[in-house]
C-alpha cells in the first residue's frame, strides 16, 4: 500500500506541492496538449476547483523548471531547452470596489512582473501601455516570445454584480487590458485565462475574440478536479475507514461533457477531517445568488432538472444573466446529459451531489422561509417522518411550517404571491436534508412534481394551488389518472401517492390526500 503524503489543502503553488511531498494528481498531459494545439485559451471552472494550481503548473513548465516535473508526464514530453518569459496576473486575492482600484492593482502586478523579468515600464500610470511594453520588452530581453497567464480574470466583475454600474466599470477596465493581448500577437507564445464565468465576447472579449474556450471540450474535461480513478489510486492511503460510495454521493458528479469530477477542496478536507460535510459550500455561502434567485421568483424544484442550450450557458453579462448560466458557471448546477437533436446541441442540468443539494437548499430556505428559529429541530423531525413513512405526521409538520410565516412577510414579499412559492418551500426543506429527490420526473403520461426515495419507500407527490380555502381533490386525481407511480412500483418497494393542495388565501395546506 502506498505511503500517506501531506494533503495540499489551500496550496496552489506547484513548486511547494512537488518539493514538500504533497499528493499531486498529474495534470501535466494537459499542459503538453495545450501547448501543442494552440495559443489562446480560456477555461471556466467553479471556485476552488484547482484553476490556480494548473496555472502555476503552466508557469513552471514554460519557465523551464524541469526538476519540478521529474516522474511526471511532462518530463519527457516538453522541450526543456527553451525558457519563456512568463507574465502573471491574478485577481484571486482581495476585493476591488472601483475602476481606480482595479487600475492600481493591475499596475502593481505589471510592475512586479517587470522587475522579475528584468525590464521596466515607462508608462507605469497606464495599464494598456504598461502591459504592451512589458510583453514586447520581455520577449526581446529573453529571446523568446512571452507567455501571459491570467487567474480569475472575471473576479472584479463578479464581486460587484450587486452594484451594476461598478461592475460595468470593471468590465471596461478589464476589456482595456485584455485587448492588448491580441495587438501583441507577434510577441506572444501562449495565453491562458481562467475564471468562474464566461462573459460574452461582445462585452469583455471583443478585443480578444480569438480565445479558444475549452470549458466544454471533452478532451479537457478533467483538466481540473479529481476523477474516480485519481481517488482510488493517488489518494488510496486516505480511503481507509471512509465509505467509498458515500464519498461519491457527497462530492462526485461535476461534469463538463466528460467524466464525473470531484471538487479537490472537498476531498482534501474530507481526508483531513474524516467528516462528511459541505466543505466547499461553507467557504463561500452564495448570499448574492440566493437573493438574485429570490428576486426572480425562481422555482427551486427546477434545480433537479433544467434544460439549456450551449449559447444560453454562455449568455453571461452584467446586464443579462440567465439563471441557468449563473447556476452552472458558479458550480451549483452541472451537466447531467448532453442532448443532440438534429445538430441542435443542448444540455440537461442538475445538482451535482449531496453537498450542493443540501447546502444550497438550506441557504435558499432562508429566503423562502423567514422564520429560521426552530427550523433545525424541524429538519430532524422531518427526516424522521419521511423515514417512518408517517403521512399524517408529515402533514402536521408542513402545516406548522407554513403557519409560522408572519402575514407581514407575505405582504412585503411578492415571491409569496405566486404558486411556485409553496412548492419551493416544501422542496427546499426536504432537499436541505440531502434526501434523494427527483423533480418533474418524466413518465409516459407526463411529469411528476416530486418523487422522494428513502430506503425501500418512494413518495410520489403532486402539487396544486386552489382558489379559495376548500380542497378540490385535483392533485390526487391527477396522480391516479396519469398513474405517475407506475414507474416506481416493484417488489419490495412501498409507493406513497400524495396529492397536496395549497390555498393562497389561507396561506397553508388545505388538501392532503394519499392512496
Amino acid at each position: 500500500m502506498s505511503l500517506r503524503k501531506r494533503l495540499p489543502i489551500g496550496i496552489s503553488t506547484f513548486r511547494e506541492i512537488r518539493e514538500e511531498g504533497h499528493y499531486y494528481v498529474d495534470k501535466t498531459p494537459f499542459v503538453a496538449r495545450l501547448a501543442e494545439g494552440g495559443k489562446y485559451y480560456f477555461l471556466s471552472r467553479p471556485r476552488r476547483f484547482g484553476k490556480s494550481l494548473f496555472l502555476d503548473t503552466l508557469a513552471e513548465a514554460f519557465a523551464g523548471n524541469r526538476a519540478l516535473f521529474e516522474g511526471l508526464y511532462l518530463e519527457k514530453h516538453w522541450d526543456w531547452d527553451k525558457r519563456y518569459p512568463v507574465i502573471r496576473i491574478s485577481f484571486a486575492g482581495g476585493v476591488l470596489r472601483s475602476r481606480e482600484e482595479l487600475d492600481d492593482a493591475l499596475i502593481v502586478q505589471l510592475s512586479e512582473n517587470a522587475r522579475r523579468l528584468g525590464v521596466t515600464c515607462e508608462r507605469s500610470d497606464h495599464v494598456a501601455h504598461c502591459l504592451s511594453q512589458l510583453i514586447v520588452d520581455a520577449a526581446e530581453k529573453h529571446g523568446q516570445r512571452a507567455v501571459v497567464l491570467v487567474d480569475e480574470y472575471d473576479k472584479p466583475i463578479l464581486d460587484n454584480l450587486e452594484a451594476p454600474q461598478i461592475a460595468r466599470e470593471m468590465r471596461e477596465g478589464l476589456k482595456n487590458a485584455y485587448s492588448v493581448l491580441k495587438a501583441r500577437d507577434a510577441e506572444l507564445k501562449f495565453v491562458f485565462l481562467t475564471g468562474v464565468s464566461k462573459f460574452s465576447k461582445v462585452s469583455i472579449f471583443s478585443g480578444l475574440n480569438n480565445l479558444y474556450d475549452i470549458t466544454l471540450e471533452k478532451d479537457f474535461a478533467a483538466i481540473c478536479g479529481y476523477t474516480d480513478e485519481d481517488v482510488d489510486t493517488v489518494f488510496a492511503p486516505e480511503l481507509e475507514g471512509l465509505d467509498r460510495e458515500e464519498i461519491r454521493r457527497w462530492y462526485d458528479g461535476y461534469r463538463w461533457d466528460g467524466p464525473a469530477m470531484y471538487n479537490p477542496f472537498d476531498l482534501l478536507l474530507l481526508f483531513k477531517s474524516r467528516e462528511f460535510r459541505a466543505h466547499w459550500f461553507e467557504t463561500g455561502t452564495p448570499t448574492f445568488l440566493v437573493n438574485w434567485l429570490k428576486a426572480r421568483q425562481f422555482f427551486t424544484p427546477q434545480l433537479e432538472r433544467l434544460y439549456s442550450t450551449e449559447a444560453l450557458l454562455s449568455a453571461f453579462d452584467v446586464e443579462a444573466i440567465e439563471p441557468e448560466a449563473m447556476l452552472w458557471q458558479t458550480g451549483y448546477l452541472t451537466i447531467r446529459n448532453k442532448l443532440d437533436r438534429g445538430g441542435m446541441i443542448g444540455f440537461e442540468l442538475g445538482l451535482p451531489n449531496r453537498e450542493v443539494r443540501s447546502a444550497l437548499n438550506e441557504a435558499l430556505l432562508g429566503a423562502w422561509y423567514p422564520e429560521r428559529r426552530g427550523l433545525t429541530a424541524a429538519s430532524f423531525e422531518l427526516y424522521d417522518l419521511i423515514a417512518a413513512g408517517d403521512v399524517a405526521g408529515l402533514r402536521g409538520h408542513f402545516e406548522r411550517l407554513y403557519a409560522a410565516i408572519p402575514h407581514d412577510w407575505y405582504r412585503a414579499n411578492p415571491i409569496a404571491q405566486y404558486e411556485g412559492y409553496y412548492a419551493s418551500v416544501f422542496y427546499s426543506h426536504l432537499a436541505a436534508l440531502g434526501l434523494s429527490i427527483t423533480a418533474e420526473d418524466v413518465t409516459n403520461q407526463g411529469r411528476i412534481d416530486l418523487a422522494i426515495r428513502q430506503g425501500s419507500r418512494v413518495w410520489v407527490i403532486e402539487f396544486k394551488l386552489v382558489e379559495g380555502e376548500a380542497p378540490t381533490g385535483e392533485a390526487l386525481a391527477q396522480l391516479k389518472a396519469k398513474d405517475y407511480a407506475a414507474k416506481y412500483r416493484a417488489p419490495g418497494v412501498e409507493v406513497i401517492e400524495l396529492g397536496i393542495e395549497f390555498s393562497a388565501t389561507k396561506r397553508n395546506i388545505v388538501g392532503w390526500q394519499t392512496a
